[in-house]
């Protein structure tokens, strides 16, 4: 899972819809450069947003535009501010260079940590041109038709002690406690999942938007930004190799339609 930097930072795909879903963590890669500084840990690359692409799949049918990022986020997280600030003080977090797994393993070999010289070059490098590309797509979009739907999507294994207690909820939407987006989007989106049938969901809970979803989400400019969170039990496997499960996947996918459909639906009115 390793490429050197002549390999795109980023991939986007642009459609009809004032809709553009944002997969920030899908990257895998790891530039040559960086991996011989790493450990064995950092090259399962355990923390990524497995198979979120194939998931929203149906989203390229109905005319979503798609950005995606190449590289991993142990390279640099793109849903991290550019000043490393913690977006949830007083809780623990990995940083816009995480150094450690979600479990805690290192990511470095003893040291040969990057220090603020790297972080710099990597944040000019892959940061950069990946947000330079979602703020001119929402800019064209915005243009195009009005208003636009940011969706950040998203996924994180079930139970990672690190950052909650048991088992996360099977869909956490977030919206800034409502600051990203119209006024009861994130809660009218858990209601239908939990409506469903056989899934929890919260709104605003553990995970309430990221970087991007608190930046980019302005819904008085007609820029309304929604995260979700899926975890990971609900569509594949959670350990190695962390396997597509057809079979769950089947059942999430026409649901996660239904919910992105309805947010657009919201924002349109809104």
């Amino acid at each position: 899972m390793t490429a050197s930097t002549d390999l795109p930072i980023f991939s986007l795909h642009r459609g009809s819809l004032p809709l553009l879903i944002s997969i920030p963590h899908l990257g895998t890669r790891i530039a040559d450069d960086i991996a011989a500084t790493m450990t064995a840990a950092a090259m399962r690359v355990d923390d990524c947003d497995w198979h979120l692409d194939r998931l929203y799949a149906f989203a390229k049918r109905l005319g979503a535009s798609i950005l995606s990022p190449t590289y991993a986020r142990y390279v640099i997280d793109l849903n991290r501010p550019p000043d490393g600030a913690n977006l949830y003080p007083g809780q623990d977090t990995t940083g816009l260079l995480p150094l450690d797994t979600f479990d805690k393993e290192p990511l470095y070999q003893a040291g040969r940590e990057p220090d603020d010289a790297e972080l710099a070059r990597r944040r000019e490098l892959y940061w950069r041109p990946y947000h330079e590309a979602l703020a001119a797509e929402l800019a064209a979009l915005k243009a195009r038709h009005g208003k636009v739907l940011l969706w950040e999507a998203h996924s994180i294994r079930s139970h990672v002690p690190r950052f909650f207690e048991g088992r996360l909820p099977d869909f956490n939407f977030g919206t800034a406690d409502g600051a990203s987006a119209a006024a009861g989007l994130a809660e009218a989106l858990a209601a239908i999942v939990t409506g469903h049938g056989g899934y929890t969901a919260v709104a605003n809970g553990r995970f309430k938007g990221g970087y991007i979803t608190r930046r980019y989400g302005v819904p008085g400019d007609g820029i309304h930004a929604v995260q979700l969170e899926l975890s990971q039990i609900t569509y594949m496997e959670e350990q190695l190799p962390y396997s597509y499960d057809d079979t769950l996947a089947v059942k999430i996918e026409p649901l996660l339609e239904t919910l992105v459909a309805t947010a657009l639906e919201r924002v349109a009115s809104s």
